[in-house]
């Protein structure tokens, strides 16, 4: 007997070693359903918006007024770099390939941000009242997409793809908590000054 489930055990090990290199059943089945599906399109969305927040960092900083508001921005650039690098790496996970797919919230809300620069006075203290704002109004669209992902990816079994989304997550919270200090702490208080 004992001979009997060591050769169904060894059945058992040289089917997984002849079928580790190849996609399961359900791996294919998980990859042609409509979740599946969906969680890639929405990747390649945020991806896109990723990288167009990267261009729009650059013009935010150079439009505003304080140091302190100019190195947020800065710092955020640097970070946002690797966010698109870890979006790579969930594409990886995930064995998709990273494609980027035309955001239209977030152009719309970058646009809105390009609008403020261009309705506020050079070097007030009201234009980063208003880019703190615009710069929100990003972080917030992004919560909500990591936060959706994240939760989505574990529905599915994407574990160490959940994990990065969720560092993601974390770091874009972190952002939106410090552009509020920022805000109340003291620019908020300058604009009001202002004539």
């Amino acid at each position: 007997m004992p001979n009997k489930i060591l050769e169904n055990n060894s059945a058992v090990s040289a089917t997984k070693k002849g079928t580790a290199d190849k996609p399961t059943v359900k791996e294919d089945e998980m990859k042609s359903s409509p979740l599946h599906q969906f969680f890639v399109s929405a990747l390649k969305d945020i991806y896109f918006a990723e990288n167009a927040i990267l261009d729009a960092l650059e013009k935010m900083q150079e439009a505003a007024t304080t140091e302190e508001l100019k190195d947020a921005f800065e710092d955020h650039h640097l970070q946002t770099q690797k966010h698109v690098k870890r979006l790579e790496k969930v594409f990886q996970l995930i064995d998709e390939k990273p494609e980027k797919k035309e955001c239209k919230a977030i152009k719309g809300i970058i646009e809105e941000g390009e609008e403020v620069i261009k309705a506020t006075e050079d070097g007030s203290a009201t234009r980063d009242v208003a880019l703190i704002i615009a710069a929100q109004k990003v972080e917030h669209y992004e919560i909500a997409t990591y936060g959706g992902l994240a939760q989505l990816a574990i529905t599915m079994g994407h574990d160490k793809a959940a994990d990065l989304l969720e560092r993601t997550l974390q770091e874009e919270e972190d952002t939106d908590s410090l552009l509020t200090d920022i805000a109340e702490t003291s620019i908020n208080f300058d604009a009001e000054q202002e004539d």
